[in-house]
């Protein structure tokens, strides 16, 4: 027998990475499911939280004065186009807690106890093992509350004329808010293998994520301006719910339709950057056996 007939040929990386997702959510579902009580407890409790929230704002809406239209509004914002608002982030943060937060989170103990050293030998991409081997399922449940309310909401819209353009690049856009707001996590994620423990990483994404949660336009003003254009051009926070809601839920300005096209430029450069960040921070790990 040719001992080369025993040498299997490596996988092409177009069929390995999905097999490796595919195992990762399988596994992720199957440790999930092994403590059913706890992944209920944890779904009910988030969609109850954002439930909650969703029960505030409509109580806010219901206090406010109605505009020349019969409507109230939150600077230009009516009741049901600031839910398709509400829609847009449960969309975007079910996606990043599901798929990238439990992994940022124990990229630092990985680093402190000398298990990426265990990540680092595998025969694939580092960054791809260390973004995605956990799957929180857990957090995926206000993924289908998003749904109902956006349906609800676009159902109660009045005035907005169908736009098939804004149907087929908002799921594009969800996907680009998430894909930012991965490059700021994983760029923070990295700073772990410099400082060698970064138990801030879950505080400090919570106070700057908490500025993605409303329309840009309540930024106005002496302090609400900076904060405007920083998280707008510096930190691009804004860019993550703002773009796809205003698509949804508004006709489509030319300011707008020039937000959404840097919108697009941003996510790309965001993943360059994080890439490069976590490359460099990689270079200069030093193993725990060395």
């Amino acid at each position: 027998m040719n001992p080369q007939s025993e040498i299997r040929t490596p996988q092409s990386p177009i069929l390995l990475y999905p097999r490796l997702l595919w195992t990762f959510a399988r596994n992720s579902l199957i440790r999930d499911m092994t403590f059913r009580s706890n992944f209920l407890i944890e779904m009910v409790s988030s969609m109850t939280w954002m439930v909650m929230n969703l029960g505030f704002y409509a109580l806010v809406y219901g206090l406010l004065g109605e505009n020349s239209s019969g409507q109230a509004t939150i600077e230009g914002w009516t009741k049901y186009e600031f839910f398709v608002f509400i829609a847009t982030t449960m969309f975007v943060n079910s996606l990043v807690q599901a798929f990238f937060m439990p992994n940022a989170q124990e990229l630092s103990e990985l680093v402190r106890t000398g298990g990426l050293d265990f990540v680092l030998l595998k025969p694939v991409d580092a960054q791809f093992m260390l973004s995605l081997r956990r799957i929180s399922w857990s957090s995926l449940g206000n993924f289908f509350v998003a749904l109902l309310l956006l349906g609800y909401s676009l159902s109660r819209l009045e005035g907005r004329p169908d736009s098939w353009l804004a149907a087929l690049l908002y799921p594009a856009y969800v996907v680009a808010g998430v894909l930012i707001l991965y490059s700021i996590m994983m760029t923070l994620a990295a700073t772990s293998i410099w400082l060698g423990r970064n138990q801030s990483l879950y505080d400090f994404w919570f106070y700057i994520t908490n500025f993605s949660r409303y329309p840009m336009e309540i930024y106005q003003g002496r302090f609400g301006d900076p904060i405007r254009t920083v998280f707008t051009f510096v930190v691009p926070i804004l860019i993550v719910i703002n773009v796809p809601a205003r698509m949804m839920a508004k006709p489509l300005t030319p300011e707008y339709a020039q937000l959404a096209v840097y919108g697009a430029v941003v996510t790309v450069a965001a993943l360059w950057f994080s890439r490069w960040v976590f490359q460099r921070a990689l270079a200069s790990y030093r193993s725990a056996s060395s």
